[in-house]
Protein backbone atom coordinates (compact mmCIF):
# COMPACT_ATOMS: atom_id res chain seq x y z
CA UNK A 1 0.00 0.00 0.00
CA UNK A 2 2.04 3.19 -0.88
CA UNK A 3 0.25 6.07 0.05
CA UNK A 4 0.62 8.93 1.77
CA UNK A 5 -2.06 9.37 4.80
CA UNK A 6 -2.81 11.62 7.62
CA UNK A 7 -4.82 10.61 10.44
CA UNK A 8 -6.53 13.22 11.81
CA UNK A 9 -6.70 12.25 16.06
CA UNK A 10 -4.19 10.24 18.14
CA UNK A 11 -6.53 8.78 20.26
CA UNK A 12 -7.27 5.06 20.34
CA UNK A 13 -9.14 4.64 17.04
CA UNK A 14 -6.34 7.32 15.59
CA UNK A 15 -3.30 5.37 16.51
CA UNK A 16 -4.85 1.21 15.91
CA UNK A 17 -5.86 2.90 12.42
CA UNK A 18 -2.21 4.39 11.82
CA UNK A 19 -0.53 1.13 12.92
CA UNK A 20 -2.90 -0.55 10.77
CA UNK A 21 -1.94 1.23 7.54
CA UNK A 22 2.02 0.96 8.71
CA UNK A 23 1.94 -2.66 8.55
CA UNK A 24 0.03 -2.48 4.73
CA UNK A 25 2.87 -0.21 3.86
CA UNK A 26 1.56 2.78 3.73
CA UNK A 27 3.35 6.28 5.17
CA UNK A 28 1.51 7.99 7.75
CA UNK A 29 1.40 11.06 9.98
CA UNK A 30 -1.16 11.79 12.55
CA UNK A 31 -1.72 15.13 13.58
CA UNK A 32 -3.15 15.59 17.64
CA UNK A 33 -4.63 18.92 18.59
CA UNK A 34 -3.49 18.23 22.24
CA UNK A 35 -1.41 15.12 23.57
CA UNK A 36 -1.33 11.62 22.66
CA UNK A 37 -4.41 9.67 23.64
CA UNK A 38 -5.25 12.08 26.77
CA UNK A 39 -8.44 12.68 25.40
CA UNK A 40 -11.62 10.07 25.75
CA UNK A 41 -8.87 7.04 25.18
CA UNK A 42 -7.33 7.65 28.52
CA UNK A 43 -10.45 8.41 30.64
CA UNK A 44 -12.03 5.28 29.91
CA UNK A 45 -12.16 1.97 31.70
CA UNK A 46 -11.38 -0.88 29.11
CA UNK A 47 -13.90 -2.94 29.38
CA UNK A 48 -14.07 -4.99 26.24
CA UNK A 49 -17.43 -5.39 26.48
CA UNK A 50 -20.69 -3.48 26.32
CA UNK A 51 -21.85 -3.29 29.97
CA UNK A 52 -25.29 -4.99 28.76
CA UNK A 53 -24.73 -6.44 25.29
CA UNK A 54 -27.73 -7.82 24.55
CA UNK A 55 -29.32 -4.14 25.08
CA UNK A 56 -27.04 -3.32 21.66
CA UNK A 57 -28.10 -3.53 18.27
CA UNK A 58 -26.10 -6.01 15.89
CA UNK A 59 -24.39 -2.96 14.27
CA UNK A 60 -22.86 -2.47 17.81
CA UNK A 61 -22.10 -5.71 19.12
CA UNK A 62 -20.66 -7.65 16.18
CA UNK A 63 -18.54 -4.92 15.75
CA UNK A 64 -17.04 -5.03 19.85
CA UNK A 65 -17.54 -9.19 19.55
CA UNK A 66 -15.21 -9.62 16.66
CA UNK A 67 -12.97 -6.83 18.09
CA UNK A 68 -12.60 -8.25 21.29
CA UNK A 69 -11.22 -11.54 19.45
CA UNK A 70 -8.54 -9.70 18.41
CA UNK A 71 -7.18 -8.39 21.52
CA UNK A 72 -5.01 -11.40 23.01
CA UNK A 73 -3.01 -11.00 20.00
CA UNK A 74 -2.82 -7.85 19.56
CA UNK A 75 -1.41 -6.66 23.14
CA UNK A 76 0.44 -9.45 23.04
CA UNK A 77 2.54 -8.20 19.67
CA UNK A 78 2.46 -4.51 21.13
CA UNK A 79 3.92 -6.17 24.19
CA UNK A 80 6.64 -7.48 22.92
CA UNK A 81 7.31 -4.78 20.13
CA UNK A 82 7.15 -1.87 23.42
CA UNK A 83 8.45 -3.87 26.09
CA UNK A 84 4.63 -1.89 27.77
CA UNK A 85 2.18 -4.09 28.93
CA UNK A 86 -1.29 -3.53 28.17
CA UNK A 87 -2.57 -5.67 30.99
CA UNK A 88 -4.95 -7.44 29.41
CA UNK A 89 -6.70 -9.52 31.92
CA UNK A 90 -9.93 -11.52 31.21
CA UNK A 91 -11.83 -10.72 34.27
CA UNK A 92 -15.41 -11.49 34.23
CA UNK A 93 -18.08 -9.32 34.74
CA UNK A 94 -20.84 -9.76 37.42
CA UNK A 95 -24.52 -8.02 36.58
CA UNK A 96 -25.99 -6.50 39.51
CA UNK A 97 -30.33 -6.26 39.26
CA UNK A 98 -32.17 -4.92 37.68
CA UNK A 99 -31.90 -6.66 34.19
CA UNK A 100 -34.44 -8.70 31.90
CA UNK A 101 -32.47 -12.48 32.64
CA UNK A 102 -34.98 -13.83 29.90
CA UNK A 103 -33.52 -11.18 27.06
CA UNK A 104 -30.19 -11.69 28.75
CA UNK A 105 -30.14 -15.46 28.39
CA UNK A 106 -31.56 -16.00 25.09
CA UNK A 107 -28.79 -13.28 23.12
CA UNK A 108 -26.37 -15.25 24.99
CA UNK A 109 -27.27 -18.59 23.96
CA UNK A 110 -28.05 -17.63 20.54
CA UNK A 111 -23.99 -15.98 20.10
CA UNK A 112 -22.74 -18.97 22.04
CA UNK A 113 -21.72 -16.51 24.95
CA UNK A 114 -21.04 -17.96 28.54
CA UNK A 115 -24.08 -16.65 31.19
CA UNK A 116 -23.54 -17.75 34.40
CA UNK A 117 -25.85 -17.29 37.41
CA UNK A 118 -24.47 -16.17 41.01
CA UNK A 119 -26.53 -16.22 43.91
CA UNK A 120 -26.18 -13.88 47.23
CA UNK A 121 -24.04 -16.62 49.06
CA UNK A 122 -22.06 -16.56 45.74
CA UNK A 123 -20.84 -13.26 45.67
CA UNK A 124 -20.26 -13.27 49.31
CA UNK A 125 -17.90 -16.38 48.75
CA UNK A 126 -15.91 -14.68 45.97
CA UNK A 127 -15.98 -11.34 48.24
CA UNK A 128 -17.63 -10.35 51.48
CA UNK A 129 -17.11 -6.94 50.72
CA UNK A 130 -19.80 -7.38 48.08
CA UNK A 131 -23.60 -6.62 49.89
CA UNK A 132 -26.13 -9.53 49.08
CA UNK A 133 -28.53 -6.48 49.75
CA UNK A 134 -27.68 -5.53 46.61
CA UNK A 135 -30.00 -8.29 44.93
CA UNK A 136 -33.58 -7.38 44.99
CA UNK A 137 -36.59 -9.30 46.33
CA UNK A 138 -37.47 -10.17 42.30
CA UNK A 139 -34.19 -11.08 41.74
CA UNK A 140 -31.79 -12.63 44.26
CA UNK A 141 -28.79 -13.12 42.29
CA UNK A 142 -26.74 -11.73 39.43
CA UNK A 143 -25.97 -12.63 36.39
CA UNK A 144 -21.80 -13.49 35.05
CA UNK A 145 -20.06 -13.14 31.75
CA UNK A 146 -17.08 -15.32 33.25
CA UNK A 147 -15.04 -14.21 29.10
CA UNK A 148 -15.45 -10.54 29.75
CA UNK A 149 -12.21 -9.07 29.47
CA UNK A 150 -10.35 -5.66 30.32
CA UNK A 151 -7.59 -4.09 29.50
CA UNK A 152 -5.53 -0.60 31.13
CA UNK A 153 -6.44 2.20 28.77
CA UNK A 154 -3.10 4.33 29.53
CA UNK A 155 -0.36 1.28 29.09
CA UNK A 156 -2.36 0.28 26.05
CA UNK A 157 -2.23 4.29 24.87
CA UNK A 158 1.92 3.92 25.36
CA UNK A 159 2.51 0.55 24.36
CA UNK A 160 0.28 1.53 20.86
CA UNK A 161 2.14 5.18 20.43
CA UNK A 162 5.50 3.20 20.90
CA UNK A 163 4.61 0.44 17.86
CA UNK A 164 3.46 2.98 15.57
CA UNK A 165 6.75 5.42 15.97
CA UNK A 166 8.35 2.06 15.50
CA UNK A 167 6.54 1.03 12.35
CA UNK A 168 7.67 4.71 11.39
CA UNK A 169 4.66 6.90 11.80
CA UNK A 170 4.84 10.04 12.56
CA UNK A 171 3.47 11.96 15.39
CA UNK A 172 3.17 15.80 15.63
CA UNK A 173 1.39 17.15 18.57
CA UNK A 174 -0.40 20.35 19.65
CA UNK A 175 -1.29 20.57 15.69
CA UNK A 176 -4.97 21.39 15.84
CA UNK A 177 -6.43 21.34 11.92
CA UNK A 178 -7.94 24.66 11.22
CA UNK A 179 -9.60 23.84 7.53
CA UNK A 180 -9.91 21.45 4.69
CA UNK A 181 -8.41 22.55 1.43
CA UNK A 182 -10.52 20.85 -0.71
CA UNK A 183 -11.20 21.47 -5.17
CA UNK A 184 -13.43 19.65 -7.04
CA UNK A 185 -14.49 16.93 -4.50
CA UNK A 186 -10.34 16.23 -3.63
CA UNK A 187 -8.51 17.30 -0.56
CA UNK A 188 -5.40 18.91 -1.23
CA UNK A 189 -4.17 20.23 1.98
CA UNK A 190 -4.63 20.70 5.24
CA UNK A 191 -4.32 23.94 6.58
CA UNK A 192 -3.24 23.68 10.60
CA UNK A 193 -1.32 25.76 12.98
CA UNK A 194 1.81 24.11 12.43
CA UNK A 195 1.67 24.48 8.99
CA UNK A 196 0.32 22.93 5.66
CA UNK A 197 -0.04 18.46 5.30
CA UNK A 198 -0.64 17.31 1.21
CA UNK A 199 -1.35 13.63 1.11
CA UNK A 200 -3.16 11.49 -1.01
CA UNK A 201 -5.87 10.42 1.79
CA UNK A 202 -6.73 11.86 5.04
CA UNK A 203 -8.50 10.16 7.93
CA UNK A 204 -10.89 11.63 11.03
CA UNK A 205 -10.03 9.50 14.09
CA UNK A 206 -11.03 12.65 16.21
CA UNK A 207 -13.68 11.49 18.29
CA UNK A 208 -15.94 14.37 19.64
CA UNK A 209 -14.16 17.14 17.94
CA UNK A 210 -14.61 14.81 14.57
CA UNK A 211 -17.58 17.16 12.81
CA UNK A 212 -15.84 20.52 14.14
CA UNK A 213 -13.08 19.40 12.12
CA UNK A 214 -15.25 18.08 9.04
CA UNK A 215 -17.87 21.63 9.39
CA UNK A 216 -20.00 21.73 6.28
CA UNK A 217 -18.42 18.38 5.17
CA UNK A 218 -20.07 16.54 8.30
CA UNK A 219 -22.95 16.63 5.79
CA UNK A 220 -25.58 14.76 8.95
CA UNK A 221 -23.35 12.84 10.72
CA UNK A 222 -24.07 13.07 14.69
CA UNK A 223 -21.05 12.89 16.57
CA UNK A 224 -20.88 15.16 19.91
CA UNK A 225 -19.23 15.26 23.36
CA UNK A 226 -20.68 13.61 26.26
CA UNK A 227 -18.90 14.05 29.42
CA UNK A 228 -18.12 10.73 31.65
CA UNK A 229 -16.79 11.07 34.77
CA UNK A 230 -14.95 8.55 37.02
CA UNK A 231 -13.36 7.74 40.51
CA UNK A 232 -10.15 6.04 41.11
CA UNK A 233 -8.85 4.35 44.31
CA UNK A 234 -6.40 2.41 45.53
CA UNK A 235 -6.47 -0.72 47.62
CA UNK A 236 -3.21 -3.25 48.76
CA UNK A 237 -4.60 -6.16 46.69
CA UNK A 238 -8.04 -5.89 44.14
CA UNK A 239 -11.21 -5.28 46.53
CA UNK A 240 -13.20 -7.64 44.06
CA UNK A 241 -12.36 -10.35 41.41
CA UNK A 242 -13.96 -8.93 38.37
CA UNK A 243 -15.79 -5.98 36.96
CA UNK A 244 -19.17 -4.88 38.53
CA UNK A 245 -22.13 -3.01 36.89
CA UNK A 246 -25.27 -1.90 37.78
CA UNK A 247 -27.51 0.06 35.93
CA UNK A 248 -24.93 2.43 34.39
CA UNK A 249 -22.02 2.00 37.45
CA UNK A 250 -19.35 -0.64 36.75
CA UNK A 251 -16.19 -0.90 39.21
CA UNK A 252 -13.05 -2.66 37.62
CA UNK A 253 -10.20 -3.99 39.99
CA UNK A 254 -6.54 -3.65 38.59
CA UNK A 255 -4.01 -6.42 39.08
CA UNK A 256 -2.63 -3.51 41.22
CA UNK A 257 -5.02 -3.01 43.46
CA UNK A 258 -6.70 0.07 41.90
CA UNK A 259 -10.13 0.65 41.70
CA UNK A 260 -11.87 2.32 38.98
CA UNK A 261 -15.70 3.51 39.68
CA UNK A 262 -17.51 5.01 36.83
CA UNK A 263 -19.24 6.28 34.87
CA UNK A 264 -21.38 9.39 34.10
CA UNK A 265 -23.62 10.46 31.12
CA UNK A 266 -23.75 13.88 30.77
CA UNK A 267 -24.34 16.08 27.59
CA UNK A 268 -22.30 19.23 28.60
CA UNK A 269 -20.82 19.99 25.40
CA UNK A 270 -16.96 20.65 25.54
CA UNK A 271 -17.05 21.05 29.05
CA UNK A 272 -14.36 18.85 30.86
CA UNK A 273 -14.46 20.04 34.49
CA UNK A 274 -15.56 17.70 37.41
CA UNK A 275 -18.31 17.96 39.72
CA UNK A 276 -18.31 17.78 42.95
CA UNK A 277 -22.62 16.46 42.36
CA UNK A 278 -21.35 13.66 40.26
CA UNK A 279 -18.50 12.67 42.45
CA UNK A 280 -20.91 12.26 45.06
CA UNK A 281 -23.59 10.59 43.14
CA UNK A 282 -20.62 8.06 41.94
CA UNK A 283 -19.36 7.59 45.76
CA UNK A 284 -22.47 6.53 46.58
CA UNK A 285 -24.02 4.34 44.33
CA UNK A 286 -20.32 2.66 44.79
CA UNK A 287 -20.38 2.30 48.34
CA UNK A 288 -23.42 0.31 48.46
CA UNK A 289 -22.06 -2.18 46.54
CA UNK A 290 -18.74 -1.86 48.11
CA UNK A 291 -19.08 -0.90 51.66
CA UNK A 292 -15.01 -0.83 51.78
CA UNK A 293 -15.25 1.83 49.88
CA UNK A 294 -16.68 4.15 53.20
CA UNK A 295 -12.74 4.07 54.58
CA UNK A 296 -10.74 5.06 51.61
CA UNK A 297 -9.86 8.52 49.98
CA UNK A 298 -10.53 9.38 46.81
CA UNK A 299 -7.06 9.11 44.85
CA UNK A 300 -8.18 10.82 41.13
CA UNK A 301 -11.67 12.74 40.20
CA UNK A 302 -11.25 13.02 36.02
CA UNK A 303 -13.50 13.52 33.16
CA UNK A 304 -13.29 12.50 29.42
CA UNK A 305 -15.65 13.43 26.40
CA UNK A 306 -16.77 10.45 24.65
CA UNK A 307 -17.77 10.49 20.78
CA UNK A 308 -21.66 10.29 21.08
CA UNK A 309 -22.93 8.86 18.68
CA UNK A 310 -26.80 7.77 18.00
CA UNK A 311 -27.31 4.03 19.12
CA UNK A 312 -23.53 3.95 19.93
CA UNK A 313 -22.75 2.85 15.98
CA UNK A 314 -20.03 4.75 14.45
CA UNK A 315 -19.52 5.72 10.86
CA UNK A 316 -15.99 4.54 9.42
CA UNK A 317 -15.68 4.12 5.67
CA UNK A 318 -14.90 6.85 2.94
CA UNK A 319 -17.16 10.33 2.72
CA UNK A 320 -19.62 10.25 0.18
CA UNK A 321 -18.41 13.12 -1.76
CA UNK A 322 -14.98 13.55 -1.17
CA UNK A 323 -12.88 10.92 -2.78
CA UNK A 324 -10.12 11.16 -0.37
CA UNK A 325 -11.60 12.10 3.35
CA UNK A 326 -12.74 8.90 5.28
CA UNK A 327 -13.51 8.39 8.96
CA UNK A 328 -13.42 6.68 12.11
CA UNK A 329 -15.29 8.20 14.74
CA UNK A 330 -18.54 7.92 16.82
CA UNK A 331 -17.48 4.98 18.93
CA UNK A 332 -19.11 6.52 21.82
CA UNK A 333 -18.07 4.37 25.28
CA UNK A 334 -16.58 1.43 23.11
CA UNK A 335 -13.69 3.50 21.14
CA UNK A 336 -10.85 1.16 23.08
CA UNK A 337 -12.91 -2.22 22.76
CA UNK A 338 -13.99 -1.40 18.94
CA UNK A 339 -10.65 -0.36 18.36
CA UNK A 340 -8.53 -3.26 16.63
CA UNK A 341 -11.75 -3.99 14.32
CA UNK A 342 -12.46 -1.03 13.59
CA UNK A 343 -8.85 -0.16 12.29
CA UNK A 344 -9.48 -3.29 9.39
CA UNK A 345 -11.94 -2.31 8.76
CA UNK A 346 -11.13 1.12 7.71
CA UNK A 347 -8.32 -0.11 5.90
CA UNK A 348 -9.81 -2.76 4.37
CA UNK A 349 -12.06 0.16 2.73
CA UNK A 350 -9.14 2.11 1.45
CA UNK A 351 -7.52 -0.98 -0.04
CA UNK A 352 -10.80 -2.92 -1.34
CA UNK A 353 -10.10 -6.14 0.68
CA UNK A 354 -12.82 -8.08 2.09
CA UNK A 355 -14.56 -7.19 5.13
CA UNK A 356 -15.11 -9.75 8.01
CA UNK A 357 -18.64 -8.68 8.00
CA UNK A 358 -21.34 -6.51 6.69
CA UNK A 359 -19.75 -3.19 7.26
CA UNK A 360 -23.13 -0.87 6.05
CA UNK A 361 -24.24 0.06 9.41
CA UNK A 362 -21.03 1.95 10.14
CA UNK A 363 -21.93 4.26 6.69
CA UNK A 364 -25.52 5.48 7.74
CA UNK A 365 -24.08 8.12 9.91
CA UNK A 366 -23.84 10.04 7.29
CA UNK A 367 -27.16 10.09 6.16
CA UNK A 368 -27.34 11.48 2.44
CA UNK A 369 -30.85 10.49 1.68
Amino acid sequence: MKQDVIVIGAGIIGLATAEHLLVQGAKVTILERNKTGQESSWAGGGILSPLFPWRYSDAVTSLTSYSALQFPEWVSVLRETSGIDPEYEISGMLILPPYNEETARRWCSMRGMKLEQRTACDIHSIHAAVTADRMNKAQNYALFLPDVAQVRNPRLLRALRSRVELLGGRIIENCAVSHLKITDRHIQSLATLCGEFPADNYIVCAGAWSTKILGIHALKLDIKPVKGQMLLFKFDTPPIPAIIVQNDLYLIPRRDGHLLIGSTLEDAGFDKQTTTAARDSLLEQAQAILPALEKMPIKQHWSGLRPASLENIPTIGRHPVIRNLLINSGHFRYGVTMAPASAEILVNEMTGAAQPFDTAPYQAGWDTN
